[in-house]
């Protein structure tokens, strides 16, 4: 479900979604079927985004096998609708089969037992006005808990650098985005439980509890490269202790091997001066 696209169309956007209820039921479709691939539009900008948030969060949500984080593939209440043109850049859902999702390549609603959580779109030149106004109003319609917007350049081309919308009563009430004396803006996802953060351009999550950002791909890999020049370098400290322990042991060893060899010729010595004496008085001669 992971690929560049950017599959929305002002044909079919405005469509009523409750319409497709009629849609197919868990389970119907045959095994094998796979949702298209959306129409692709290569933005760089955008992919690099979104592979870095979606890294921390999928590394957040790693230990549960209930958690869907995946973007860019069709959002549908019926697989086989074509004006369903959906294709939110990231998506999070709790509670779900993420293997079966995945294995669809893209979100069917039917099939998923609920709407997605979470919602993000990322903007870019092509599609950003749609985000906030033709896709904010059909993310609401398909019951999307939350749904964020992230601008990059500050609001060029989405109304706002970030915001967040949340479900209540079946439509979207704006979530507080506030300004922190450093300039970053900051909103709270309750679905998530983490702050988002619009960080000089780029789009970080904050674990309160813990403190922390979430570590990105990009500063996941630095820390594992960290981690492992400090494991490197206490392998090499302890293989220099372990070098300078044996040599310790050797000068020991040797020691103990010249204390023996003293000690030897000391009896040596004493048994010499005994047989020495012991001919003296023989001779009788006396000390």
């Amino acid at each position: 479900m992971r690929y560049n696209a950017d599959a929305e169309s002002d044909e079919g956007e405005t469509m009523t979604i409750e319409r497709q209820s009629q849609t197919v039921k868990a389970g119907a479709l045959p095994p094998d079927f796979i949702l298209p691939d959306p129409p692709r539009i290569p933005d760089m900008l955008q992919n690099a985004q979104t592979r870095r948030f979606e890294g921390a969060l999928d590394a957040y949500f790693k230990r549960r096998d209930d958690v869907l984080v995946a973007g860019q593939g069709y959002l549908r209440h019926d697989p086989t609708n074509e004006s369903e043109q959906y294709a939110p850049d990231c998506v999070v859902a709790f509670g779900v089969d993420a293997e079966a999702i995945v294995s669809r390549n893209g979100y069917v609603i039917s099939e998923a037992g609920k709407p997605p959580d979470f919602v993000l779109e990322v903007a870019s030149k092509s599609t950003g006005r749609r985000d906030y106004t033709v896709k904010r109003d059909g993310y609401a319609r398909y019951r999307a808990k939350e749904y964020w917007r992230f601008d990059k350049t500050g609001g060029r081309w989405h109304d706002a650098p970030l915001a967040g919308d949340a479900l209540v009563d079946g439509e979207y009430v704006p979530i507080e985005i506030i300004q922190d004396e450093d300039g970053r803006l900051w909103g709270y996802s309750e679905v998530l439980g983490l702050h988002l953060c619009w960080d000089d351009g780029f789009l970080r999550f904050y674990d309160s509890a813990a403190d922390r950002f979430l570590p990105d791909p990009v500063e996941m890999s630095d820390i594992a490269e960290e981690a492992e020049a400090r494991a490197d370098e206490a392998e090499s400290r302890a293989d220099a202790e372990s070098e300078r322990a044996d040599k310790a042991e050797s000068r020991a060893d040797e020691a103990e091997t010249h204390a023996d060899a003293e000690s030897e010729r000391a009896d040596a010595a004493t048994a010499e001066n005994e047989r020495l004496r012991a001919r003296l008085r023989e001779a009788g001669i006396e000390e």
